[in-house]
């Protein structure tokens, strides 16, 4: 169960290896957090990132996981939940894709979508469920400032946080008042291995700031958190920028 602040003492990461989700696993490590599931394909880097939480101090297992495999969600999350409550699932996988290749290959386009919004759908509702069933928890949801509107320069990998962020606030609503808590996350741009090499956006953070701001929203059992907080002013500005012009601006 959390504390009177909101720590977890079990955290399940859907995304193992993501740079956001573990640096958010570290920072609750070190205030309550006890065990910790590392949900993600097998791999090298998978029981990598196992060991460095082990170090820590902390209980921590992996379990294979395929945002793609959208068959094997609830058969291998299941096993995750019948070993004991979960406090806080936090779903922290998807891909950018590579806007300017995705455009001329469907396929590739499909799975940027089929990653970041079915596999999403489809692991949400199964945590969503054995929260309810628990009757406690938290499932904390990284979106991204991407879907707020639509850009030119990645509008595949944007709609697809679009649809995660409209079903995350939809599932929000619908466990209102069961003890189950949906918190929705839109960073901006994050450095980390997902966008190496690409040009800094303005407003730029780190996964460790990410984190902090998810232990935050925790706290306060917030709905939605921005990171940086400044960007739910800019992002408010450009939704109601006129289409025309917005295809001129350099964003």
């Amino acid at each position: 169960m959390k504390d009177a602040f909101g720590a977890p003492q079990s955290l399940l990461v859907l995304g193992g290896t993501s740079a956001i989700g573990l640096a958010t696993a570290r920072r609750l490590i070190a205030r309550r957090t006890r065990t910790v599931w590392l949900a993600g394909r097998p791999s090298p880097a998978l029981a990598e990132a196992a060991e460095s939480l082990r170090a820590l101090g902390a209980d921590v297992r992996t379990v294979a996981f395929d945002a793609l495999d959208t068959g094997s969600h609830e058969e291998g999350l299941g096993k995750v939940f019948a070993e004991g409550d979960i406090d806080m699932v936090l779903l922290a996988f998807g891909i950018l894709g590579d806007q300017a290749r995705d455009e001329s290959d469907p396929l590739a386009a499909v799975r940027v979508a089929q990653t970041n919004y079915t596999g999403a759908v489809s692991a949400g509702l199964v945590c969503a469920q054995a929260l309810q069933a628990q009757g406690h928890g938290s499932l904390v949801v990284l979106s991204s400032v991407a879907g707020e509107r639509a850009r030119r320069a990645n509008f595949i990998y944007g709609s697809s946080k679009a649809g995660l962020d409209a079903f995350a606030q939809g599932l929000g609503d619908a466990m209102h008042g069961t003890g189950v808590q949906v918190m929705v996350v839109r960073p901006g741009f994050v450095r980390s291995k997902m966008t190496e090499g690409l040009a800094e956006a303005p407003l730029a953070t780190t996964p460790e700031a990410v984190a902090t701001a998810i232990e935050l929203g925790l706290r306060r059992r917030s709905e939605t958190v921005w990171v940086p907080g400044e960007l739910r002013v800019v992002m408010s500005a450009l939704r109601h920028v006129p289409r025309g012009l917005f295809r001129r601006l350099p964003v």
